[in-house]
C-alpha cells in the first residue's frame, strides 16, 4: 500500500538487491540530498543470450544526479562494487567511501573503465566517521564476512540513526584477527537504533553460520589424500578462503599456481594489504607448472558458478591451452552454486569427471561455508541494537519474508517494518516507515563489447534467433509494380518440414499478389506525370503478408529480416542508418521488457 509522501522524511530507495542476489544498490535521500550505499553487478540468466553483466536501471540517478553528495561503499565484492564503472559513464559521484581492499580494486576497476578521474577515492579503517553533505554522518563498524576488510555502517540522518548491516555473518574467529565490532553495535543499540536494514541471505537457514576456519580441517584431509595434482575454485574475491587454501599448500609441500585474471588481482592486492600473508616462493607462473612434479602442485582457478569463459569451464571443455585434465587430478569446488547457477556449476562437475578428475564438491563436504548470516547470526543484529523499524534487504522475497518473521520473534512490531522491492520508495520518519511511490528498477545488460546501452529489442531478437532462427527475404521492385527477378530466400537455425523451393514459390505468390493489389494504393502521378511512392508503406505492407505466411508455414515466431530493393537505390526508413534493412520477428507482438541492454 502506498501512503502520501512526507517533506519531513528520509528516503531509501533500494535500486537492486531485493527479490534476487546481486547488483545491490541503496539510495538514501534527504530534501535535496543523495548517499548511494554501494552499486553492485549480477549475473545473467540463461535466456540473456550474451550478456556478460546485469546492472540496475539508474534512471532516478540520473535525473537527480545534482543532490548526489557522495558513496559509502560495504565491502569489495562485485555485487557491491562491480556497477561503480558503468555509472561513472554517466553519473559523477563527487567522493566514494570504502575499506581499503575494497578501493584497491575499485580503482583498478575504474583505470580499466577511463573514469578513474570522475570521482575520488577515499579509504576509511574501523570506526572513522566520515560527513558527506548537510545530513548524513557515517560511520564504519567493522564486520565479519567471506571477504576481509568488510564493515556494517551507522548512517546518522536527521530522523534518526540507521544501520545497514551489509553482507555480514557472526565469525568469532575470522581468518585476518580483524573480529566483529559488537562494542560499537552495543552503544548505537543502547543509545537507540532509529532503522535497522539487514542482510537477509540465509534467513531460511537455522542456527548459526560456520566460522570461516571450519573449513581447515575438511580441505586438509582432502589435500593430504590426493595423489597428484590439485585443483581448487572459488570466488575470486573469497580472501579468508585464499589465505587457508595457501596456508595449506605450504602445510603440503606445494606450490601454487593462479589461473584467472580476477583471481590475480584480488591475490594481489591482499598481499599488498596484509589480508593475505604468504611467500614469493609459493608460488610459480603458470607457464612453469609442467616442469613441477604432480604432487606437488596446486592450481587455484575462477569459475566455482560455472561462467562460460571461467578457467575451470575451459578446462573442463578442454579448451585451455596451458591446462589439460588428466587421471590422478583432484579438482575441489570450494564454492556452493548461487541460485540459478546450478545447473552451468554441474555441468562442468560432470566434464571433469568425464576426463578423469576426482571432483570434491557438495555441502556433505564441508569445503565451503557462507558469508552470510544465519537465523541466529540475525538474532543477534536485532539483539545487539534493539531498532524501532526493521527492513530486511539483500535476498529473494521468500527470504525478506523469513527475515521479518524473525524480526517479529524478536520484538519488532509488524506494523513497524516493510517488505518491499527494487524501486519502492521508503519514507522513514520519526514515528512511521511506510512505501511511499515507486521509481524506476529495471535492469541493464552488458554484453562483451561494454561500450554503451543499447536498445532491449536487441535482447529481444536474439532470443528471437536462439528460439526459432532467423529467414532473410531479398527482392527487388521495380516503377511498374512488379517484381525484379526471383526473390532470394535464406534460412538459419529454422526447423521446417517445407522444401525451399516449395516456400520460395510461396514467398513469391504472397508477395506478386499484394503487390496487384495494393500498388495504386502506394504509387501516385504527381503533377510531372512521374509515379511517386511511398516505398517505405509498401515495405511495410509486404513484411506483414510475409510474416503472416511464415507464421502459418512453420507454426513458429523464427526473425524474419526483410530486404528490399527499388529503383531509387534504397527504402526510406525510420533509422538512417538502418535503410533497406529491417528485422522483425514473425507473430504476435511481444509485450515489451522491462530490460534495457548495455553492448
Amino acid at each position: 500500500m502506498i501512503r502520501k509522501k512526507s517533506s519531513s522524511a528520509l528516503k531509501i530507495i533500494p535500486l537492486g538487491g531485493l527479490h534476487e542476489i546481486g547488483k545491490n544498490t541503496c539510495v538514501f535521500e534527504y530534501n535535496d540530498e543523495i548517499i548511494l550505499l554501494d552499486a553492485g553487478l549480477a549475473f545473467p540468466t540463461d535466456g540473456m543470450h550474451g550478456v556478460n553483466i546485469v546492472l540496475p536501471d539508474v534512471t532516478y540517478l540520473l535525473e537527480n544526479r545534482h543532490k548526489i553528495k557522495g558513496m559509502i561503499v560495504t565491502h569489495g565484492h562485485e555485487d557491491h562494487i562491480g556497477g561503480i564503472p558503468f555509472h561513472l559513464k554517466n553519473i559523477e559521484i563527487p567522493v566514494i567511501y570504502g575499506p581499503r581492499l575494497a578501493m584497491a580494486l575499485l580503482y583498478h576497476k575504474l583505470e580499466e573503465a577511463g573514469v578513474q578521474n570522475r570521482t575520488e577515492l577515499k579509504t576509511v579503517r574501523p570506526r572513522d566517521v566520515v560527513k558527506l553533505g548537510k545530513y548524513f554522518s557515517v560511520e564504519y563498524i567493522r564486520n565479519t564476512h567471506s571477504m576481509a576488510d568488510s564493515f556494517t555502517v551507522a548512517i546518522t540522518t536527521p530522523v534518526g540513526v540507521v544501520i545497514h548491516t551489509g553482507d555480514f555473518k557472526i565469525d568469532h574467529t575470522p581468518v585476518d584477527g580483524e573480529k566483529f565490532d559488537f562494542q560499537k553495535l552495543a552503544e548505537y543499540g543502547e543509545k537507540g537504533v532509529h532503522c535497522l536494514i539487514s542482510d537477509s541471505t540465509n534467513s531460511e537457514v537455522p542456527g548459526f553460520t560456520p566460522s570461516e576456519r571450519s573449513v581447515y580441517p575438511n580441505l586438509d584431509r582432502v589435500f593430504s589424500e590426493a595423489p597428484g595434482r590439485v585443483m581448487l575454485t572459488t570466488f575470486a574475491s573469497s580472501v579468508h578462503r585464499l589465505q587457508v587454501v595457501l596456508e595449506l599448500a605450504k602445510k603440503h609441500g606445494r606450490v601454487v599456481a593462479v589461473v584467472g585474471r580476477s583471481m590475480l588481482n584480488v591475490i594481489a592486492h591482499s598481499r599488498t594489504l596484509g589480508y593475505i600473508k604468504c611467500e614469493d616462493s609459493l608460488f610459480v607462473p603458470l607457464h612453469s607448472v609442467r616442469n613441477v612434479p604432480d604432487e606437488k602442485l596446486l592450481i587455484l582457478t575462477t569459475g566455482s558458478q560455472g561462467e562460460p569463459m571461467s578457467a575451470i569451464t575451459r578446462i573442463a571443455k578442454g579448451e585451455h591451452r596451458q591446462i589439460k585434465i588428466r587421471k590422478g587430478d583432484t579438482v575441489i569446488f570450494s564454492a556452493n552454486p548461487i541460485p540459478g547457477n546450478t545447473i552451468a556449476v554441474v555441468n562442468t562437475i560432470d566434464k571433469l569427471m568425464m576426463l578423469g578428475a576426482n571432483v570434491i564438491y557438495g555441502k556433505d563436504k564441508g569445503i565451503h561455508v557462507s558469508g552470510h548470516g544465519c537465523q541466529e547470526d540475525q538474532k543477534l543484529m536485532l539483539a545487539l541494537t534493539r531498532p524501532k523499524f526493521f527492513v530486511p534487504f539483500h535476498g529473494e522475497h521468500r527470504m525478506l519474508v523469513k527475515h521479518s518473521q524473525t524480526a517479529q520473534s524478536m520484538g519488532v512490531p509488524r506494523q513497524n517494518m516493510v517488505v518491499v522491492q527494487n524501486g519502492d520508495v521508503i519514507e522513514l520518519t520519526q514515528d512511521s516507515i511506510y512505501v511511499a511511490d515507486r521509481v524506476s528498477s529495471g535492469i541493464e545488460l552488458v554484453d562483451s563489447s561494454r561500450s554503451g546501452i543499447v536498445e532491449d529489442k536487441i535482447l529481444k531478437e536474439r532470443q528471437q534467433l536462439a528460439e526459432d532462427g532467423v529467414v532473410t527475404v531479398a527482392l527487388g521492385v521495380g516503377l511498374d509494380g512488379k517484381l525484379i527477378g526471383k526473390p532470394q530466400l535464406h534460412l538459419r537455425g529454422v526447423v521446417n518440414s517445407i522444401d525451399k523451393a516449395k516456400l520460395q514459390e510461396l514467398v513469391i505468390r504472397v508477395l506478386e499478389k499484394d503487390l496487384s493489389h495494393c500498388w495504386s494504393e502506394y504509387a501516385k502521378l504527381n503533377g510531372d506525370n512521374n509515379t511517386q511512392v511511398d516505398w517505405f508503406g509498401l515495405q511495410n505492407e509486404l513484411e506483414s503478408s510475409i510474416q503472416r505466411m511464415l507464421r502459418r508455414e512453420f507454426q513458429s515466431q523464427p526473425l524474419l529480416v526483410f530486404l528490399m530493393q527499388t529503383p531509387d537505390g534504397e527504402v526510406e526508413g525510420e533509422v538512417e542508418e538502418e535503410k533497406q534493412v529491417t528485422t522483425k520477428p514473425v507473430g504476435r507482438r511481444r509485450r515489451r521488457s522491462t530490460a534495457k541492454v548495455a553492448s
